[in-house]
């Protein structure tokens, strides 16, 4: 009796769709990954139970380092440029250069007196990364946080305020701040913490 052969099936696996597959994903994640902001200051944030995310656009931050120094920024470049022009009428500073707007579209927070601002935007990208920015001036007889929350408000009638804190900072710096906004009339921020542990929350 003959035996039927039956015919040989090749093992090679057509890898092609596989590794479209895999550089469309990779293409997708480096276009849509968000890169965490550098800060101006170490902030380690108290820690709290609440779950509730900061929005990702439309938010002007308030950052304050252990040491009670103040910094400012806007996650929004459309804001952060209607926010510069105003700061220049407001303050009677020199027009800025389109380089200079283009500096300050790009700063994700800034703290410097208003008078430093100019200066700070001349700088190359590197050198201002290094410069150690004193904070926003907010002392009674010019308190420069003030007027410069209104200004951004003014800018982005949209813009909600985000109050982030170093955890050791002083209740009665903090709580400047919070007069600060109170003054201009503000009486709604996220305060930003870190989550607490799942084993440490309650059930």
């Amino acid at each position: 009796m003959s035996q039927i052969k039956l015919p040989r099936k090749s093992t090679a696996i057509d890898m092609t769709a596989m590794c479209d597959v895999a550089f469309l994903l990779l293409t997708f994640f480096m276009l849509t990954t968000k890169f965490k902001p550098q800060e101006l200051a170490k902030i380690n944030v108290p820690v709290s139970s609440a779950q509730k995310p900061v929005p990702e656009a439309n938010v002007l931050t308030i950052q304050m380092n252990e040491k009670g120094k103040v910094f400012l920024g806007v996650n929004d470049q459309h804001t952060r440029e209607a926010w510069l022009d105003k700061i220049a009428v407001h303050y009677k500073l020199p027009a800025f250069d389109e380089s200079q707007l283009e500096n300050f579209k790009l700063m994700d927070a800034f703290g410097v007196p208003i008078e430093q601002l100019p200066r700070l935007l001349n700088m190359e990208q590197g050198e201002r990364a290094k410069h150690a920015q004193p904070g926003i001036r907010l002392d009674s007889l010019d308190n420069q946080l003030g007027m410069l929350v209104k200004l951004a408000k003014e800018a982005n009638e949209e813009l909600l305020i985000a109050l982030k804190c170093d955890g050791a900072t002083d209740y009665e710096k903090v709580d400047k701040v919070i007069q600060t906004l109170q003054a201009q009339k503000v009486y709604k921020f996220n305060l930003i913490t870190s989550a607490k542990p799942l084993g440490e929350r309650k059930e």
